[in-house]
């Protein structure tokens, strides 16, 4: 019996076992075994075919092309990228408009904050907005600029939402529906802004009707002043709360909160190789423990369980620091001067304060 995945060698054993023994079947010299062989070949490619045709059209094997095609029956497709709004410090005020270079990144101003500080919208779409600061060069001569430097992010800018992650959000979507301001399209809508990498939804916080919701940016960062703002504009404005403006429904008071901070103290006592010491690893040290909190802030912002607190385990500290060059033998390790891991609020997540080996 075939299957699509039978291979060429099942299928001439099942042929030639249905050929009398008393007939030549030996490989290469018998007209037998060449004709079965040359419509086996066929057989083969043909399944094979129908395979990558069944591939396409399921959403667990399909590639991005036929994902996206499978999923818009859902009303579903990848979230595209999005553009890094940052913060820009100048000498004076400057033209709304005014375009400004960082290398091989143009900026746009887009807003003006205070004086001498302004909202540059990077024009290349992506992450890679985010990634640089530093001295800009106006595109336009502008009178009396003097200083023009570009500083924080303030709404972090996405690449297009990748395959995996597109699928799996397809496939969540069958878990969950999203339905007239529910938690499932609170998440949906919220999640889908830019600048956002998740949200957790609390009803009821402040009285019948009130939803809180609590946001972290896609850089799983404590999100700006400024993205709260846009995601509560965007989602209920203030000034007209509960009027169904914005994405909420109608008599949903909203209430947009950015995740806090918990600070994480981290001591511990190291056994060094000969010829290092602290100094000598500390960056690389910060760094390891600072992507490590960066994986919780992620957990935090996919957990299904609004509820959920972070930990922050001595564990996987001790064993991150004993991959560092320079590291032979790790104990001792204290949280904010306790030798015990560290349970997060629900609505925090961790960031490194002092470390010290």
């Amino acid at each position: 019996m075939l299957n699509l995945d039978t291979t060429y060698e099942d299928l001439m054993a099942q042929k030639l076992a249905g050929v009398d023994n008393s007939l030549d079947k030996r490989e290469g010299t018998s007209m037998i075994f060449n004709a079965t062989a040359a419509n086996s070949v066929e057989t083969v490619q043909m399944l094979m075919t129908l395979k990558h045709f069944i591939d396409l059209v399921f959403a667990d094997t399909a590639p991005r092309e036929y994902l996206i095609r499978r999923a818009a029956e859902r009303g579903l497709k990848p979230r595209p990228a999005t553009f890094a709004k940052r913060k820009g410090l100048f000498n004076m005020d400057i033209p709304i408009g005014s375009r400004f270079s960082l290398d091989e990144l143009n900026y746009e101003v887009i807003e003006r904050i205070s004086f001498g500080q302004f909202i540059l919208q990077c024009e290349t779409a992506g992450n890679v907005g985010n990634l640089f600061s530093g001295q800009l060069i106006p595109i336009d001569y502008i009178n009396g600029l003097q200083t023009a430097f570009l500083t924080d992010v303030l709404i972090p800018g996405d690449d297009e939402e990748s395959t995996e992650a597109f699928r799996k959000r397809y496939f969540d979507s069958f878990d969950s529906q999203a339905f007239g301001g529910n938690r499932a399209d609170y998440k949906e809508k919220v999640g889908s802004l830019p600048g956002v990498g998740g949200v957790r939804v609390y009803r009821a916080w402040n009285g019948g009707g009130t939803v809180k919701l609590v946001i972290i940016n896609s850089l799983y960062e404590k999100p700006t002043q400024t993205l709260v703002d846009d995601v509560q504009e965007a989602v209920d404005p203030l000034d007209q709360t509960g009027e169904g403006i914005g994405t909420a429904p109608i008599d949903h008071e909203v209430t947009v909160f950015g995740v806090n901070e918990s600070v994480v103290h981290v001591a511990t006592d190291i056994t060094y190789q000969t010829g290092w010491d602290w100094a000598a690893i500390e960056n690389t040290a910060r760094t390891v423990v600072t992507d490590y909190f960066r994986e919780l802030a992620a957990e935090w912002a996919h957990s299904d369980d609004d509820n959920a607190g972070l930990v922050v385990r001595i564990s996987q500290i001790e064993t991150r620091l004993l991959g560092v060059a320079g590291v032979l033998d790790i104990k001792d390790t204290r949280l904010n001067g306790a030798q015990s891991n560290l349970i997060v609020a629900r609505e925090n997540i961790p960031k490194l304060g002092d470390m010290s080996g």
